[in-house]
């Protein structure tokens, strides 16, 4: 009896492993049927072709190779490789973490499976196919290295682009002085370039000096004035190099001429959150191997696959010396640097970004992990909604394109409550003290130039005095908890010193200091009414266990 039982496990395995799938670029060739039959669309292009031409000839190559240029970027050329429109795909390359390159793009061909998160509850599935090849931008790496000098000397060329989140575009540490990494780059020169700021400029010193053919150099990063950011990193390094006698003025000539080299802005909006258990076991549950996630040497939580959202924005400046994919095909917004400007002022200042942010820390605080759980939340709800429509629509930059009240509609009704997109307010109150200046800080600064009554504004400050009050890192029922990766953390806390939850007398003047420091904020707010309304706030929900809920409650209800 037990011999059959074990003869009928092992056969059992037997077939699971013949019906098991791989992602590889030998499955989706030889066996379609089997991934149709799991509702697996497939490259409707032939990848092995799409693959040779773009090695030999490249168009595009996109630094910062997680999860958004995966289950975004790289879908949209997807889809005009599907519809013929275009005949090559992207070369994508880290700066950073190089175990995505080695554990995720090498071992599957640089497939990635797309997994659509709809309001419903279903999902959709497909493997994107539109990465040629997966790089390492690692100076150390002589091959490496040879490799990138040869697709930046090929004049066909047209775009390299950027999704490294800001900290990437950063030269300076918090003191103002360079970061040692930056100075070493410097001192050194082009040969020797690490930081992906350097090692950017000095490729683009090989296209110089090899034809100076023209390229767009395109930030798709999720901040402000990207392209600026971008320029400004670059341009940074190359007269650096220029005072040390590396480069000649002929290099910066070059990249100064817009005929030449251009660094159109942009503005993105799609959430793709950690690789979610539900999504993992599905994958597995229909023998899809390996689609466990790894978390990287740093510390980057990713998997074969992809979980998104199905909303997505993406608006570019029409500014492509060199020619570009015809992306306005694949629902990009192709337009001029203004409209670009006023989108992203729409989404970061007031129909989402700022909303985020609020709920993300009442959230932590209150004890949720999930936004969609935050949405059943009515007091949070009742914040957002006021945040939105009252206090920042009177004052929203209208693009044109996207009709604000619109965008926030669909924010709140359909992409926060989604229960099938695991995004954690623990991920979205990562570095706050650069967001709150940008979220929160244009928006009273609005008012204050229209000559509007600050008085009137209830979630903008209760949203701040919420952050402050976060960083004690004492939740709503009086347990510590662990504050997110913030580069003021340390600092900001050290203000806070001595103020204790459930002891409100230990509150006195700690805040002012914080308040007053306008590189935060973008204005100092010992100067306005807010001041006094932050601290009232803030002083509220130190009462003890619960009062965080009872300021919220109390406040929006008003």
């Amino acid at each position: 009896m037990l011999q059959s039982k074990a003869i009928e496990d092992i056969t059992k395995q037997n077939l699971k492993e013949c019906f098991a799938m791989k992602m590889n670029a030998a499955s989706i060739k030889n066996q379609k049927a089997e991934w149709e039959a799991l509702g697996v669309k497939l490259p409707a292009f032939d990848h092995d072709a799409m693959t040779a031409k773009t090695k030999e000839h490249p168009v595009w190559v996109h630094f910062g190779a997680g999860n958004i240029f995966r289950g975004f970027i790289a879908a949209l050329q997807q889809r005009l490789l599907n519809e013929g429109l275009q005949d090559r795909g992207i070369i994508a390359a880290d700066t950073f973490d190089y175990d995505i390159i080695d554990k995720i793009y090498t071992p599957f061909d640089n497939l990635t499976m797309m997994v659509t998160l709809n309001p419903d509850g279903s999902t959709s599935r497909e493997i994107i196919g539109s990465v040629a090849e997966g790089l390492r931008a690692d100076s150390s790496d002589a091959a490496m290295m040879a490799r990138f000098k040869e697709i930046f000397t090929d004049p066909g060329l047209q775009m390299i682009s950027f999704t490294i989140t800001e900290k990437g575009y950063a030269l300076y540490r918090p003191d103002g002085s360079l970061m040692p990494v930056v100075q070493a780059d410097i001192d050194e020169g082009p040969a020797h370039a690490r930081h992906a700021m350097s090692m950017v400029t000095a490729l683009l010193l090989e296209r110089f000096q090899n034809g100076a053919a023209p390229l767009a150099v395109v930030s798709m990063d999720n901040c402000s004035h990207n392209g600026e950011k971008l320029q400004t990193s670059v341009m940074t390094i190359a007269k650096a190099w220029l005072e040390k006698g590396y480069v000649g003025q002929d290099f910066i000539d070059y990249l100064t001429d817009e005929s030449k080299i251009a660094f159109p802005w942009s503005m993105i909006d799609k959430i793709t959150p950690r690789p979610h258990k539900i999504v993992e076991e599905q994958l597995v549950k229909d023998n899809i191997e390996d689609m466990e996630p790894i978390v990287t040497s740093k510390n980057t939580f990713i998997a074969a696959f992809v979980n998104a959202e199905r909303p997505q924005y993406l608006v570019v400046e029409d500014k492509f010396p060199n020619g570009r994919p015809p992306l306005e095909k694949a629902g990009v917004y192709m337009t001029d640097r203004d409209t670009v400007n006023k989108t992203e002022r729409m989404k970061v200042t007031t129909c989402l970004n700022p909303l985020h942010t609020a709920m993300s820390v009442y959230g932590c605080m209150l004890g949720y992990t999930l936004i969609c759980d935050e949405m059943k939340d009515a007091d949070i709800v009742a914040l957002i909604k006021r945040l939105g429509y009252v206090e920042g629509l009177p004052v929203v930059v209208n693009p044109g394109i996207l009709e604000p009240k619109a965008f926030i509609d669909e924010v709140v009704e359909q992409r926060l409550p989604n229960p099938f997109m695991p995004d954690a307010p623990q991920r979205i109150a990562t570095d706050t003290s650069q967001k709150v200046g940008i979220r929160f800080g244009e928006t009273i600064k609005s008012y204050i130039a229209e000559g509007r009554d600050l008085n009137t504004l209830v979630s903008i400050p209760l949203a701040l005095a919420g952050w402050l009050r976060y960083l004690l890192a004492v939740d709503d029922n009086g347990n510590a908890f662990e504050v997110s990766a913030d580069p003021l953390k340390d600092d900001l806390q050290a203000k806070l010193a001595g103020i204790e939850v459930g002891k409100p007398e230990t509150f006195t003047n700690q805040l002012d200091d914080i308040l007053s420091n306008a590189s935060i904020f973008g204005t100092d707010l010992t100067k306005t009414v807010l001041a006094d309304k932050i601290k009232a706030y803030f002083k509220a929900e130190l009462a003890g266990p619960g009062a965080v809920r009872k300021t919220l409650h109390d406040a929006v209800n008003a």
